[in-house]
């Protein structure tokens, strides 16, 4: 079935299992991201998302016309105003990773096509890439814990990566084990566990954490609930006790 194209107009929109709000979330399709859609009924629409080709039902409202964007939101979150002022009482928050089109700069504020102002230094061009995703990463520290989440409203481990990674210009898939597979080289590790570097990736069943430097990792989990720093060798042995999983591999980009 050839689909329709279309674009998020709500700040989030969660992408669903079923058609119903009490059905589990999935992912989330942040502002400005294009899905295409192949059916729509009683308020929901039946949507693959661009990004990552996840599929799954989104609420039609949020739902509107297609607009090319030319930046997208650098900041972990930026508030949209109804004009260039911090003291007007804000009409959303858009999160990182949010595609807009500039229509005009003026000041410290640029106007975006949909309406509404964004503070300029939280907006980077659509090409313009971080150097470090692990510092991106560290930005969402204490982020809460979301199944599905992908904003630092709440986020789960896979989103971590994959946002971290896009705002460095790396596209990456939505989930760990689809990560594990298409993501940097393996390399060779034992009990031990020395020689890692900042950025490796380090996968169980179900998991995935990013090294902060060569002993601590930062992990979105079910644990602490929330997106966490602690050392590897203390969430691995966790994570043995309570789900009898090991480390998997680990990649290198």
């Amino acid at each position: 079935m050839e689909g329709r194209r279309r674009r998020v107009v709500e700040s989030v929109a969660p992408l669903r299992r079923a058609p119903s709000h009490e059905a589990p979330l999935e992912t989330e399709a942040l502002f400005g991201e294009s899905a295409t859609i192949y059916e729509e009924n009683e308020g929901w629409a039946w949507a693959q998302l661009q990004r990552d080709s996840y599929v799954g039902y989104l609420p039609a409202n949020a739902l509107g016309p297609e607009v090319v964007a030319t930046h997208r939101v650098a900041a972990t979150r930026s508030f949209l105003y109804p004009k260039p002022s911090i003291k007007a009482p804000p009409i959303s928050a858009l999160p990182m990773g949010a595609l807009v089109k500039v229509a005009s700069t003026a000041g410290e504020f640029s106007a975006i096509a949909d309406g509404g102002f964004l503070y300029t230094r939280h907006l980077a061009g659509r090409d313009e890439f971080e150097n470090d995703f692990v510092a991106v990463a560290e930005r969402f520290l204490e982020a809460p814990y979301l199944w599905g989440g992908r904003t630092s409203q709440g986020m789960d481990c896979s989103a971590l990566v994959q946002c971290a990674l896009a705002a460095a210009g790396r596209p990456a898939p939505r989930d760990s084990d689809l990560q594990e597979a298409a993501l940097g080289a393996s390399i060779a590790f034992d009990e031990t566990l020395a020689g890692l570097r900042r950025g490796d990736l380090v996968f169980w069943k179900g998991h995935v954490a990013i090294m902060r430097d060569d002993k601590l990792a930062i992990h979105a989990n079910g644990w602490h609930m929330k997106v966490a720093a602690e050392p590897l060798r203390t969430a691995c042995e966790r994570i043995a006790q309570m789900d009898g999983a090991a480390i998997r591999s680990i990649r290198r980009l």
